[in-house]
């Protein structure tokens, strides 16, 4: 795991100085990266409504333990949660071409870089050429790869169902009706369609339809 993570989400190691572009560095932002489309950059007017602080700060907290389950496995393994969203992404959609995880993911291709590199010495990753196109670079979780992101998943997951328990019926679907809601709209139904297709996938993967 990065210092960086350490230092923005609580997560307990040795101390060690890094500076501001490393932290950008390691949450994928650039300094070269513009405010998105539409987005406004002006001081809330006087007599606005105040800002959702709780569910703002709830959010925070929320995913800072959220990705704090998997951290104590990562770290372990020399790896940071760069390594944990590209393995989960491979391991999710079989073939994935390297071009596709750059858009889902929202990083340099030099931050990628370095992270796959490592995923593929250590043989949790593999990469291969395209049947049709011999320029295309394919992502495959190795049996390594699949079964740490499946530990990592089931400890989130573990994290969830407690929650989704405590809630009762229709709570899931509340969920992800929120968590839809906060995507973007321009990408809202493109998230979707790769989460239905990934489950689809895997369904058939396991014998359990078409």
């Amino acid at each position: 795991m990065s210092p960086c993570d350490i230092a923005l989400f609580g997560v307990s190691s040795k101390a060690k100085y890094v500076n501001s572009a490393d932290i950008m560095a390691d949450i994928g932002i650039t300094a070269t990266r513009k405010p998105r489309a539409g987005a406004s950059t002006a001081e809330p007017a006087a007599g606005e409504a105040e800002p959702y602080w709780d569910l703002i700060e709830l959010l925070f907290f929320a995913y800072r333990d959220f990705v704090g389950d998997p951290d104590e496995v990562l770290i372990k393994l020399g790896f940071g949660r760069a390594h944990h969203r590209v393995l989960h992404f491979v391991n999710r959609n079989p073939g994935m071409k390297v071009a596709d995880l750059l858009d889902v993911l929202k990083i340099t291709k030099q931050s990628l870089g370095r992270v796959l590199k490592q995923l593929i010495d250590d043989g949790y990753i593999v990469q291969k050429e395209g049947d049709n196109d011999r320029r295309q670079r394919l992502l495959y979780a190795t049996a390594a790869g699949e079964a740490l992101a499946m530990k990592l998943a089931n400890l989130q997951t573990a994290r969830i169902g407690r929650v989704l328990a405590e809630l009762g019926p229709g709570a899931r679907e509340a969920a992800r009706r929120f968590l839809a809601g906060m995507i973007d709209a321009q990408d809202r139904e493109r998230v979707l369609h790769m989460i239905a297709h990934a489950d689809r996938a895997r369904l058939r993967s396991r014998g359990g339809g078409p």
